[in-house]
C-alpha cells in the first residue's frame, strides 16, 4: 500500500529514481516488516509509475541495501530501465563504494578480502565466510582514508554482491563496522 514517507531523492527523471536510503528503512515488504518500507514510500511518490517486473512486493526494486545500512539507491520506473539497471548489476559494470567506520586502526593502506560468504552454521540470521566451495563467491577492496583513536574509516569497493558482505568481510577480518549489533563488539 501507498504510504507518505519522505525521501531524499537525489536525481529523478521518466525512467529512474536514485535516492539516498536512511539506516533503519527496510526496503521492500518481508516477513516481520509488511508497512512502512521504501516500496510503500515510492509507491505513494511515483503513484503507479514503477517497473513492474519486481511483482507487486518490490516493484522497481534493482538491488538493496541492508535494513540498518544508508546510501544511493537506484530504482527503476520503466520495464526498460529496470532491465537494463539489472543486466549492469549482474554484469558488474556498476561501481558500488562505500564509506564504512571499522573498529579499531586499520594499519593497511589498502587491500582486499576474498571468502566465500554463507549463512552462519549455528545463528541462522547472520552470514560468515565459509570454506571455498561452501558458499558464494565474495570479493571486497578497501582503501584507508583516515585512522582514528580506536576506529578507522574505510572505502570499499564491492566487486561482488553478497547479503551483508561489507559487515561479515570486515568482521571476518576482526575490524567489525563500528555500531553494528549484529557482527560488531557488544
Amino acid at each position: 500500500q501507498p504510504e507518505e514517507i519522505p525521501l531524499d531523492i537525489l536525481f529523478e527523471d521518466d525512467d529512474l529514481l536514485v535516492l539516498n536510503k536512511p539506516p533503519g528503512l527496510v526496503v521492500h515488504p518481508a516477513a516481520g516488516n509488511e508497512e512502512h518500507t521504501l516500496v510503500n514510500a515510492l509507491l505513494h511518490h511515483c503513484a503507479g509509475n514503477l517497473s513492474g517486473i519486481g511483482g507487486v512486493a518490490r516493484p522497481g526494486i534493482v538491488h538493496r541495501l541492508d535494513k540498518d545500512t544508508s546510501g544511493c539507491l537506484v530504482v527503476a520506473k520503466t520495464d526498460f530501465a529496470h532491465q537494463s539497471l539489472s543486466e549492469q548489476f549482474a554484469g558488474r559494470t556498476v561501481e558500488k563504494i562505500y564509506h564504512a567506520i571499522v573498529c579499531g586502526e586499520l594499519l593497511e593502506k589498502s587491500g582486499e578480502i576474498r571468502g566465500a560468504i554463507a549463512r552462519h552454521p549455528v545463528q541462522r540470521k547472520k552470514m560468515a565466510v565459509v570454506a571455498a566451495g561452501k558458499g558464494r563467491e565474495a570479493w571486497t577492496s578497501f582503501r584507508r582514508l583516515e585512522t582514528f583513536p580506536g576506529a578507522t574509516l574505510v572505502e570499499v569497493l564491492l566487486h561482488t554482491g553478497r547479503t551483508h558482505q561489507i559487515r561479515v568481510h570486515f568482521q571476518y577480518l576482526r575490524f567489525p563496522i563500528l555500531g553494528d549489533i549484529t557482527y560488531g563488539p557488544r
